[in-house]
C-alpha cells in the first residue's frame, strides 16, 4: 500500500513538473536571460555609445570602482534610509493609526466606515506619475496651495521650494510616496485587526486593562506577523522604486536625492557607460535577493506545522 502510495505521489509531481513547465520556461526567458546578460555587461566596458563594438572584458574594475567611490555610498543611503527605512516606517506607523481609526465603533455608529474606507482608496488608485505631478504643483514655490496655506498661517515668511532645497526635498519625496502607497499598508493592517478574536479583548476589558495596555499585549501581538510581513513587501517594492524620485526631482538638487535605480539611468543613459549602470543593477538585484531569503525564512517560521 504504501509502494503504491508513493507511486502515485510521484506520477502527481511528474504531471505537475510537466504542466508548469512551459511557464518556467517563459520565466528563464524573461528573468534569467536579462540577469545573465546584466551579469555579463557589467564585467565590460561597454558603452552606449559603441554598442556595435562591444565592450572588453575588464572583470571586476566596475564593482572596485563603484564600491570605492564615495558618492555610491552616499547614494545607497539615499535608498536604504530615505526610500526604504523612513517612508515604510512611517507608512507602517500611519497604516496601524488607520486601521484602528477605521475599525472603531466610533465611525460604525455614525455610518461612517464605508465611505472613509472608500475615500482611502483614492489615492491607491492614483497612477505614481499623475500623484507626483499634482504634489509637485501643490509643492511649487510660486503657484502651490501648501506655500499659500503656509504664509496665510503665518508659519514661513517666504516660499519655500519643497523639492529644490536640501533641507526639505527628502521629506516632501517621503510624502508623495505615503500618500500614495498608505492605503495598502492601512487596508491589509484593517484585515488583520478584524481577525483579532473580539473574547481576547473582551477578557483583557475584565482583567481592567484600558485601551492602549489592551492594544499592546492582546492586538499587537496578534497582527505582528502581518506587520513583519508588510514590512518586508513595501522594502521590496520600494527600494527598486524608480518613479517618484525621477518624477519629482530627477534626483536633485544637483545629484543630492539621487537612488540606485536613478544612478542605474544615470550612468547608463547620461554618462553612456553601461557597463558600470549594469555593475549597480547587479549589486542592487543581489541586495533584493538577500532581502528575498529573508522573506521566505519568515514566511518559514511562521507557516504552521
Amino acid at each position: 500500500m504504501l509502494l503504491i502510495r508513493r507511486r502515485v505521489l510521484r506520477s502527481d509531481a511528474g504531471f505537475l513538473v510537466l504542466m508548469l513547465a512551459p511557464s518556467l520556461l517563459i520565466l528563464a526567458a524573461f528573468y534569467l536571460y536579462p540577469l545573465a546578460s546584466s551579469v555579463w555587461f557589467s564585467l565590460t566596458d561597454l558603452s552606449l555609445l559603441r554598442l556595435r563594438r562591444g565592450g572588453d572584458y575588464i572583470g571586476v574594475r566596475n564593482y572596485v570602482d563603484a564600491l570605492g567611490e564615495a558618492e555610491f555610498w552616499r547614494v545607497v543611503w539615499n535608498t536604504a534610509f530615505w526610500l526604504t527605512a523612513v517612508s515604510v516606517a512611517v507608512r507602517l506607523v500611519l497604516g496601524i493609526a488607520l486601521a484602528l481609526l477605521l475599525n472603531s465603533p466610533a465611525l460604525l455608529r455614525w455610518r461612517l466606515r464605508t465611505p472613509l474606507r472608500f475615500a482611502l482608496l483614492v489615492p491607491w488608485a492614483t497612477p505614481p506619475i499623475v500623484a507626483v505631478a499634482v504634489w509637485r504643483w501643490l509643492l511649487d514655490p510660486q503657484a502651490g496651495s501648501i506655500d499659500r496655506a503656509l504664509l496665510w498661517l503665518g508659519l514661513v515668511r517666504h516660499p519655500v521650494a519643497f523639492l529644490a532645497e536640501t533641507a526639505t526635498v527628502w521629506p516632501a519625496i517621503v510624502l508623495i510616496l505615503v500618500w500614495n502607497t498608505l492605503p495598502v499598508a492601512a487596508l491589509t493592517l484593517l484585515a488583520a485587526l478584524q481577525s483579532v478574536p473580539h473574547d481576547l479583548r473582551e477578557a483583557a476589558a475584565l482583567d481592567g486593562a484600558g485601551s492602549i495596555r489592551t492594544f499592546r499585549h492582546v492586538t499587537l501581538p496578534h497582527i505582528m506577523p502581518t506587520v513583519m510581513i508588510l514590512a518586508m513587501l513595501m522594502s521590496f517594492w520600494t527600494f527598486n522604486n524608480f518613479v517618484y524620485v525621477w518624477l519629482a526631482t530627477g534626483a536633485g538638487p544637483g545629484r543630492y536625492t539621487d537612488v540606485l535605480a536613478t544612478e542605474v539611468y544615470l550612468r547608463g543613459f547620461v554618462d553612456f557607460n553601461l557597463g558600470s549602470s549594469a555593475a549597480v543593477g547587479v549589486i542592487m538585484a543581489a541586495t533584493m535577493a538577500t532581502f528575498g531569503l529573508l522573506y521566505l525564512r519568515v514566511l518559514w517560521r511562521g507557516a504552521p506545522p
